[in-house]
């Protein structure tokens, strides 16, 4: 028996159903994801470096489960995670990230990752795309929906948004999901949204463009600037809203006219950026359903870009995602769920070093990996 309870966060994922026959199951599920994460939290980053891991650690993953079988084969945990129903997978993670959420509404960054080394060209199977939701200020994975193949983000993403609790938030996209009815599904769930506009509305981003370049007299345009310098480097940015668009919209009805939900302020960020004599500048523009004012509007499109530096950097730098040469069945999918967990429970570890060195630290201590996998708030 074990010697004291498993970590709670295992009751969320006990409605996964496991794919094997009951029969012949040696391992149970549950045991088989406690080692999987718990190795991947210590600095496992595939399925022979997880078998090792645990044949290594079983006195400590008895503290939790029985293991009255020792540990599985590196091909018995490739076999069962490719094996696990994606969706109830995905279903399992949200209750439980809903319980480490802050009651606060947060800015929820949208943005896609591919695994690229998890094709497989003789099979024609193209890599692992996936669209993940990431709360800003909490710095927490909220859920993530793989992209099909033959398909793109603007599938995925609605699905993605369908599934979470958005009452109160403010969603960022880049261009790719600056769709109408992505829009749609966004105030539907009781949300805001800041989209990034480019050329992918020519007519609109024209507009757009000549009303930020020569101002109409009648418009009144509020205004921001902020200085950054680090590394060599200075960064000035000019933040711009327009809270009236009329302007925008036409009494002309036609195909494929401008017509977003609850479009409520247009904003832009000029940037420009000094490095080494060199001088780079550039302009976005952004649509928003929120009168948000000039330094909101700097702040939440800054905190957009922490999806790529504080997570998907993370997953390549820290949990080394894209040499990961996982192509079977579920098993990416499910595999990017792992790692979204494992992150999720660093991230809120008490400590001051990088999630790197907790990784490090959870692979040489015990003690501290226990604290870090029973850690609820």
């Amino acid at each position: 028996m074990p010697a004291s309870a498993p970590p709670c966060f295992l009751s969320h994922f006990s409605a996964l159903r496991d794919p094997r026959q009951a029969t012949k199951v040696l391992y149970p599920l549950a045991e088989i994801l406690l080692l999987m994460l718990c190795a991947t939290i210590a600095g496992a980053d595939d399925f022979v470096e997880i078998g090792l891991w645990g044949g290594e650690r079983q006195d400590f993953l008895r503290r939790f489960l029985p293991y009255e079988h020792g540990i599985p084969s590196h091909d018995t945990l490739c076999d069962v995670i490719a094996a696990i129903d994606p969706d109830a997978f995905k279903a399992c993670f949200l209750t439980w990230v809903e319980g480490l959420r802050a009651d606060i509404p947060d800015v929820i960054a949208i943005d896609g990752k591919t695994s690229r080394r998890s094709h497989d060209r003789r099979k024609g199977r193209l890599p692992l795309h996936t669209v993940s939701a990431w709360a800003t200020r909490q710095r927490l994975v909220l859920g993530q929906e793989s992209v099909a193949e033959k398909s793109n983000e603007i599938t995925a993403i609605p699905l993605l948004l369908r599934r979470l609790e958005l009452k109160g938030a403010l969603v960022t996209i880049d261009a790719m999901g600056t769709q109408k009815e992505i829009a749609q599904t966004i105030v539907d769930g009781g949300a805001d949204y800041v989209l990034a506009l480019k050329e992918n509305w020519p007519a609109t981003y024209a507009a757009v463009e000549k009303v930020f370049a020569d101002q109409p007299p009648e418009l009144e345009l509020e205004r921001c600037e902020t200085i950054d310098g680090d590394h060599g480097r200075i960064e000035t940015r000019r933040h711009t809203i327009c809270r009236s668009v009329e302007w925008l919209f036409s009494d002309r009805r036609y195909p494929g006219e401008f017509k977003f939900p609850g479009l409520a302020a247009v904003g832009m960020i000029e940037s420009e950026t000094e490095r080494g004599g060199v001088i780079e500048k550039d302009r976005r523009y952004y649509l928003c359903s929120s009168k948000l004012d000039a330094n909101t509007l700097a702040c939440v499109v800054r905190g957009h870009w922490g999806i790529e530096n504080r997570l998907h950097w993370v997953l390549d730098v820290v949990f080394h995602d894209d040499l990961a040469r996982l192509r079977s069945g579920h098993g990416p999918a499910n595999m990017a769920i792992v790692k979204h967990v494992a992150m999720n429970l660093l991230t809120r570890a008490k400590a001051t070093t990088s999630l790197k060195n907790r990784r490090k630290r959870a692979g040489w201590n015990q003690d501290y990996l226990e604290k870090i996998i029973r850690r609820t708030a």
